[in-house]
C-alpha cells in the first residue's frame, strides 16, 4: 500500500468514520520510518487544518456528491496544491494514480479534470463570502456556530487573530528532580532549536530536533510534553511542604507529576480518575516520571465522605469541548456542537459541586480547562459563585509571572493568539 494511500484511508475514517486524528495517525505510522510518518501528519493534519476552504473551492469545481474516498482524494490534492506547493502535474497525476489504486480507475478522468480545473484557477480562485462570520468560517475553517461566539465576544478583529493560530510546535519540561537548567544546557549542547515559556520559564517550545517517544530523557523520566496552559493551572495551586492537594480529574497525569515536582515530591497528593484504561495510563505516567500519589478509581462527581474539607487545594481540570488545543487537533473543530457544549457544562456544574465540599476552610478549589468558551468558563464560575457564597475568586497574580488585569479579578483566559499558549482558562476560588 502506498504512503499516499495509507494517508487517505486515515482521513477519510477521521471524515467520514468519526475516528480520532491522533489515534488514527498513530496507528498508522507504527510501521513507517519517521520520514514518512511526518509526512503521513502533515498530508493529514493539512487538510483537516483548512477542511472548510478546501470544500468551499472544491464544489466551485465539482457538482453533486463525490463518495468519501473520491472526496479525500480531492481534498488531498487541493490541499497540495493550494497549502504544500506542490508542482500543479504531480499533485494531479498522483490523485489519478490514488484513484487507480483503490480500484476506482473509470473515475481517473473525472479526477483528473477536477484537478486541472482547480490548477488553472490557482491564482484567481473564487472570492469568499462578504458577510464577516461565514467569510472567517471558510477562510480559517471553523464552524460558524464558534466564529459567531468569537466575534461578538472578542470582536473581528481578534477573533480573526485567534482562528487563524497555528500550533507552535511541542511543549515539553524537566521532571524534578531533572531541571529546568539542565534540561537546557543538554538542549544547547544537541544542537535542538527551542523558545523559553513566557509565562512558566519551566516550558520549552522546540522547533525541531528532538523524536519524543524515541528520547532517552522522556524515556527515563526526565522530561514530559506539557503545554504552558497545563503548567499555569499547576502553578495556581501553590503547592510546598506538607500541602494537601487533589487533583480530581487526574489522567493521563502530566499536572499530577507537576503538582509533585513544584513541590520537590513533598506534597500529600490524592489523584482521582474514573476509568479503568485511564487509571492505568495515569500510573504508567507518575511510574514513568518518578512521582507519587494516592491513586483512587472514583468518579469525581460522587461525593466522598473522607474527602469532606480535607484538602488544602483542589485542582479541578474539568472535562470541556477542548477548543483551546485545536491548533494541534483540528479535528476538535469539526465534531463538537452547542448542544456538546450543553452537555459538558452540565457534567462541569456537577464536578464544581462535589469538589467544592472537598476544600477546607481558607484553602482554594482551582477550576481549569482547556478550552475557549464563555459558557464553560466565565460563565461555569459565575455560577458556582452564585451557588457557593462561601467562595470568592482570588487574586492570581502572586503565582503567574505575568501581566493582566483580569489575573487580580481570579480568572485567566490565555489566548494563543495574545498569550502564545494553548488557549487554556484558569480560576482561583477561595474558600472563606
Amino acid at each position: 500500500m502506498s504512503l499516499r494511500r495509507e494517508a487517505l484511508n486515515a482521513l477519510v475514517n477521521i471524515t467520514d468514520h468519526g475516528a480520532y486524528a491522533n489515534l488514527r495517525l498513530k496507528k498508522a505510522s507504527e510501521n513507517l520510518s519517521r520520514q514518512d510518518a511526518k509526512w503521513l501528519a502533515a498530508a493529514v493534519y493539512g487538510v483537516l487544518d483548512h477542511l472548510l476552504y478546501i470544500d468551499y473551492m472544491l464544489a466551485h469545481f465539482t457538482k453533486g456528491r463525490q463518495k468519501p474516498m473520491v472526496r479525500g482524494i480531492l481534498r488531498m490534492g487541493a490541499h497540495e496544491l493550494l497549502f504544500m506547493h506542490v508542482p500543479e502535474a504531480v499533485a494531479c497525476n498522483e490523485c489519478v494514480n490514488l484513484i487507480k489504486e483503490i480500484g476506482k480507475g473509470a473515475l481517473s478522468g473525472y479526477v483528473n479534470g477536477v484537478m486541472r480545473a482547480m490548477a488553472r484557477a490557482k491564482d484567481h480562485l473564487p472570492a469568499l463570502p462578504q458577510e464577516p462570520v461565514e467569510r472567517l468560517s471558510i477562510k480559517y475553517s471553523w464552524p460558524q456556530w464558534l466564529v459567531r461566539e468569537w466575534v461578538e465576544r472578542f470582536g473581528e478583529a481578534d477573533a480573526e487573530r485567534l482562528l487563524k493560530r497555528r500550533p507552535v510546535g511541542i511543549s515539553i519540561r524537566a521532571q524534578y528532580p531533572y531541571t529546568a537548567a539542565r534540561l537546557q544546557q543538554t538542549l544547547d549542547v544537541r544542537g535542538i532549536a527551542f523558545s523559553r515559556g513566557t509565562l512558566d520559564d519551566a516550558c520549552f517550545h522546540l522547533q525541531e530536533g528532538m523524536h519524543i517517544l524515541d528520547e532517552p530523557l522522556y524515556k527515563n523520566g526526565s522530561i514530559t510534553v506539557q503545554g504552558e496552559g497545563a503548567m499555569l493551572a499547576c502553578r495556581a495551586c501553590a503547592v510546598r511542604t506538607g500541602t494537601r492537594v487533589l487533583d480530581a480529574c487526574a489522567a493521563p497525569g502530566g499536572k499530577t507529576a507537576y503538582l509533585y515536582a513544584l513541590a520537590r515530591g513533598k506534597a500529600d497528593i490524592t489523584a482521582l480518575e474514573y476509568h479503568a484504561h485511564r487509571v492505568r495510563l495515569l500510573q504508567s505516567t507518575l511510574n514513568r516520571l518518578g512521582a507519587r500519589a494516592d491513586i483512587r478509581r472514583q468518579d469525581a462527581t460522587v461525593f466522598v465522605e473522607d474527602f469532606c474539607e480535607a484538602f488544602d487545594v483542589v485542582l479541578l481540570d474539568v472535562p470541556c469541548s477542548g477548543l483551546g488545543v485545536t491548533g494541534a487537533k483540528p479535528d476538535i473543530r469539526y465534531v463538537k456542537t452547542r448542544r456538546d457544549i450543553e452537555g459538558l457544562c452540565a457534567l462541569q456544574q456537577k464536578l464544581l459541586n462535589t469538589c467544592a465540599r472537598y476544600v477546607k476552610t481558607g484553602g482554594a478549589l482551582i477550576y481549569a480547562s482547556c478550552t475557549i468558551s464563555f459558557d464553560e468558563n466565565e460563565l461555569q464560575v459565575e455560577g458556582f459563585l452564585s451557588r457557593h457564597p462561601g467562595f470568592a475568586l482570588e487574586d492570581l497574580s502572586p503565582y503567574f509571572s505575568m501581566r493582566d488585569e483580569m489575573l487580580k479579578q481570579g480568572t485567566i483566559q490565555l489566548l494563543p493568539c495574545k498569550h502564545h499558549t494553548e488557549g487554556f482558562f484558569i480560576a482561583r476560588l477561595r474558600k472563606k
